[in-house]
């Protein structure tokens, strides 16, 4: 009883119960009958997690807030200001308590102990020689091995465990990364290679192979210096070389094609959390956190909002200011923004509008046509705008009036008689959090399949592209000493993005470890690496807004409360991190 009761309060690392296996529904190649609902039923659940898992309060959040990417100030002073988790996580002053770490922790170890349940069941029907089972089982200690590598990047351990009646063997330093590239080797040369992007793949793993080589300086000594051996940056090399020569994968000419609804076919996909109308907890939270509370994206659907949420810091903002010089950076670099909101040159000039005269100041489109720009907002929105009845402002063929977005969230002075004005200046002073303060991240398109623009998306979230493996292979080039080939990588990347031929970035003429660090935040922003990328390149102890804290020991998130006291009956199980 005391076992279970410890896995419980774990956070789940070690339990699960048949009433989760229909939670979650992976996609529709999962289902069938008999053997075959056997085995979906055992990977749905797995799979089905990762999606909450990297929830915008959940893991992902964590990621973001906790770097210089994105800031959450407690908006006009009514709202995120959620218990200060969002903050103190920021200014890196979380504690064990912190609510943003405490469920991280739950969802990634209930995702884990999903993974052990799936091979479980998996295991025996594979050595009975069922060829589908044995699949699914290499599917699933890939995914094991995955998460436990999100274990070990944010908290520093990993749970080495088979059995759900065991207790897991909890691994730190040299022992977690061995565990880990154990695990993957075992199955990098038999998994499937065809099944993905919405399920893992031998690409996908040779991908997290990887990842984990570009880390293990940091993951086998997460406080001191990293080290960065010959041998894990040859093998770096190794895996990306596999995956790029295997010809399965592209670079998308659109860089935004990407996020949008349609990206489940997109060749530069390699992994991704397939949400095409068969996850129950499908969500568009990676488009709407971030996004104006006061701008309606669908006008076929009323209710899709944004929500005011987390905002670019100015010192991101100002890196791509510093790349650019004298150029906009949108009119420099496809990545940085893609303007879809085409509002004729007449009615362009604001001056001497306000939502008080501004009513013939509109254009008209059809519901379904109108999309919103994406990349980094900026400036003043123009979007639909509701009249006191609650519904669209329309034109005489039914067309949708678009206009300067009205702020109507928060209590700053603008409020009812100002536009939406989203200012670089974003921070926790009275002013700074005022809900328009922050540039905004539009990377993922609202999907037309979301009645709310909160659930049930049909784009997937994005978990590896060719794009990075470009990039990892470009880093561990670098750090051989290989410039001319790792420039070539950075360049071949940002040559690619030919959609719009005007904003293609101009290949670079030098690159050392700083523009290499620059280049990953301009390619991959918004994706869930920057505050593994700032740790790597030694950059995680700097200042940025709101924070000052140099503290080392903040490289690693700590334990949760709950979590350690779970394991109290167990003495040394689970010991706290340090500086906590």
């Amino acid at each position: 009883m005391k076992k279970y009761l410890l896995f419980i309060i774990l956070g789940s690392v070690f339990s699960w119960g048949c009433t989760d296996l229909e939670e979650e529904v992976l996609d529709e190649s999962l289902t069938g009958a008999g053997q075959a609902e056997a085995i979906s039923g055992a990977i749905a659940p797995a799979y089905g997690q990762v999606s909450w898992t990297w929830r915008h309060t959940n893991y992902y959040g964590l990621q973001l807030i906790a770097s210089d990417e994105a800031i959450l100030p407690y908006r006009g002073g009514t709202d995120w200001f959620d218990g200060g988790k969002f903050i103190a996580v920021h200014q890196h002053l979380m504690t064990p308590g912190n609510d943003l770490v405490g469920s991280s922790w739950n969802e990634l170890t209930k995702n884990i102990s999903r993974a052990i349940s799936a091979i479980e069941v998996l295991r025996p029907l594979s050595e009975e020689g069922d060829a589908q089972a044995t699949i699914a089982l290499y599917e699933m200690i890939a995914l094991r091995a995955y998460l436990n590598m999100l274990m070990l990047d944010s908290w520093g351990l990993v749970f080495d465990k088979e059995r759900s009646s065991d207790i897991s063997n909890v691994l730190r330093g040299e022992e977690a990364v061995n565990y880990l590239m154990g695990e993957l080797s075992s199955v990098v040369d038999v998994i499937n290679t065809d099944l993905g992007p919405g399920r893992l793949t031998q690409n996908a793993v040779r991908g997290f192979l990887a990842r984990l080589h570009l880390n293990a300086a940091v993951y086998r000594d997460p406080y001191g210096t990293p080290n960065f051996a010959t041998e894990d940056m040859n093998k770096v090399v190794e895996f990306t070389d596999a995956i790029i020569n295997s010809g399965q994968h592209s670079l998308s000419p659109e860089y935004f094609d990407l996020f949008n609804d349609s990206n489940n076919g997109n060749d530069e996909l390699i992994f991704s959390l397939d949400q095409r109308g068969v996850l129950r907890r499908e969500h568009s939270r990676w488009a709407y956190w971030s996004i104006a509370g006061s701008l309606f994206p669908r006008p076929e659907f009323p209710s899709a909002d944004g929500t005011d949420g987390p905002a670019m810091t100015s010192d991101f903002i100002q890196s791509w200011m510093d790349a650019y010089g004298s150029v906009d950076p949108a009119e420099a670099d496809a990545r940085f923004y893609q303007r879809n909101t085409l509002v004729p040159t007449a009615i362009q000039d604001l001056t001497g509008m306000s939502p008080l005269n501004d009513q013939d100041h509109h254009y008209c489109i059809a519901d379904v046509d109108f999309e919103i720009d994406r990349g980094i907002l900026r400036g003043v929105l123009w979007g639909p705008r509701k009249g006191a009845d609650g519904a669209f402002l329309r034109c005489d063929n039914g067309d949708v009036k678009i206009f300067p977005v009205i702020q109507r969230k928060g209590n700053g002075p603008d409020r009812d008689v100002g536009y939406v004005n989203h200012t670089m200046d974003v921070d926790f002073t009275n002013e700074g959090r005022l809900h328009n303060k922050g540039y905004r991240s539009s990377k993922y398109q609202f999907s037309r399949t979301s009645p709310n623009g909160n659930n049930f998306s049909s784009v997937d979230l994005v978990m590896m592209r060719l794009a990075e493996i470009y990039l990892m292979r470009a880093e561990a080039k670098l750090r051989l000493g290989d410039v001319t080939g790792a420039l070539a990588d950075i360049n071949f990347v940002r040559a690619s993005r030919t959609a719009r031929p005007d904003q293609t970035p101009a290949p670079l003429t030098t690159l050392d470890l700083d523009i290499m660090f620059r280049e990953r935040g301009f390619e991959l922003y918004w994706e869930g690496f920057r505050r593994s990328d700032q740790i790597r390149f030694g950059k995680y102890e700097d200042s940025w807004t709101e924070k000052t804290s140099s503290n080392p020991s903040k490289r690693l998130f700590p334990i949760p409360q709950s979590a350690i006291d779970g394991a109290s009956n167990v003495e040394g199980f689970l010991e706290q991190n340090q500086g906590y």
